[in-house]
């Protein structure tokens, strides 16, 4: 479809969650806008996840309101049914959705209201834009990591299954979700892992016959807010095998060799941080008093739940940990394959426009910018925790779409004084 000389309203970058949530609410309001997606709807979840990955909570959590997923309520539903999920709630309200289609710059007209949004199928005028390009944009491997290395080095976000990676051992560094269910899966086919472990929290997946997040329902934990200059630190949960809880110490146990955060790389060699048992004792700290504030909640509110002693069970610190390896020569360990669970960065190249701080981040309130008109959607604690999950982005594209409409009705505003001719 040609976009030339289009006008609407709203336009919203990006048909993931975020986006395919924002229309929803628009289309709602009665606000013309349209969606334009580079890819196909849901595209991260299809072709940027491993084969294996499933949601990392429950799917009666983890979904939108107005549609519950084909599943057991309880299960963790593959990659490859969230985008179907999506794709299918966005028909029922008749998405106005482009796919296939690419912004290639966005910015504040001069000479008169609203913004220009080039794309390759057109430009077109719109008084808004909302960014819906969510937070896992661009892959990012730390500056410590060897430019040249003579073994293969990829991103969490290219990895795919134990059987495409090269023979030999494998170094996976991060102790995210991501970085713990990558180097479970690789153990589990039989290769030799190694896991360089970083501050981390590690809530239980499951406590007393309630999910992690219901947990973080009933104790407020969705509300939380991170503040701006407070490290973010992996959160070891799982969903996979129908979703267990994370312990490093049994997945050492397991044959996985435990390392301290990765420090530096000089030659052949990899040097570690000696910090292993500390991120273990603090990881253990998060758990126990998620744990206490939770038995305190049953006891107040005199639920019938079952106790779980076995969940504060701390396992004997495994050798790899009382004894730590600080370096490894990677020919020497056989480590051929090197995978960056290090998370993700932004891109906003194309949005030329003034809604960025000193290093480059969006400068929002709760997904409204500083240059009025331009939203941000879909982006970790925008308003919570909550905010980059599925559930929890449809409430904030709700109050992004809330804050919209309150704006055109200021500019629809009038009174009769506007009718008298001032001139005279």
């Amino acid at each position: 479809m040609k976009l030339d000389n289009i006008q609407v309203d709203t336009v919203v970058v990006g048909a993931g969650q975020a986006g395919v949530a924002m229309s929803e609410h628009l289309t709602a309001l009665g606000i013309s806008h349209l969606v334009i997606e580079k890819n196909r709807i849901a595209e991260a979840w299809r072709s940027r996840r491993w084969d294996s990955l499933v949601a990392n909570g429950p799917c009666w959590h983890d979904r939108f309101p107005n549609m519950t997923f084909d599943a057991d309520q309880d299960s963790f539903v593959h990659h490859d049914q969230v985008a179907e999920y999506f794709e299918k709630y966005a028909k029922q309200f008749n998405a106005p959705i482009e796919t296939g289609v690419e912004v290639t710059k966005a910015y504040k007209n001069k000479n008169k209201k609203g913004f220009t949004v080039e794309t390759s199928q057109g430009v077109i005028q719109t008084q808004r834009i909302v960014v819906a390009t969510g937070a896992f944009q661009k892959a990012i491997i730390p500056s410590i990591a060897p430019k040249q290395p003579d073994f293969y080095q990829i991103h969490s976000d290219q990895y795919r299954n134990p059987q495409a990676l090269p023979e030999g051992n494998v170094l996976v560094i991060g102790s995210g979700s991501s970085g713990v269910q990558i180097a479970d899966e690789i153990n589990r086919s039989g290769r030799k892992v190694y896991l360089s472990v970083g501050p981390h929290e590690r809530p239980p997946r499951s406590y007393r016959n309630r999910d992690n997040v219901w947990w973080l329902g009933v104790l407020g934990g969705w509300d939380y807010m991170k503040s701006d200059n407070s490290p973010l630190k992996g959160l070891a949960v799982s969903g996979a095998r129908g979703g267990v809880n994370i312990d490093f110490r049994l997945l050492a146990n397991e044959g996985i060799t435990l390392l301290g955060m990765t420090r530096s790389f000089e030659g052949d060699k990899i040097y570690f941080q000696n910090d292993l048992q500390k991120n273990l004792k603090d990881g253990d700290e998060t758990l126990l008093k998620f744990l206490d504030s939770a038995d305190e909640y049953v006891r107040q509110n005199e639920l019938n739940l079952p106790l779980e002693h076995q969940v504060r069970e701390i396992l004997p610190d495994p050798s790899c940990v009382t004894d730590p390896i600080l370096a490894l020569d990677l020919k020497e360990a056989n480590i051929t394959t090197v995978i960056w669970a290090s998370g993700f960065g932004l891109d906003y190249d194309w949005l030329q426009v003034k809604a960025f701080n000193d290093q480059g981040r969006p400068a929002h309130k709760q997904g409204i910018s500083d240059e009025r008109g331009v939203y941000f959607l879909g982006l970790p604690y925008l308003t919570g925790r909550g905010s980059s999950f599925i559930w929890g982005v449809w409430y904030d594209a709700k109050h992004i779409a809330d804050h919209i409409q309150i704006q055109r009705s200021y500019l629809d505003y009038q009174t009769d004084k506007d009718s008298l001719d001032h001139s005279a």
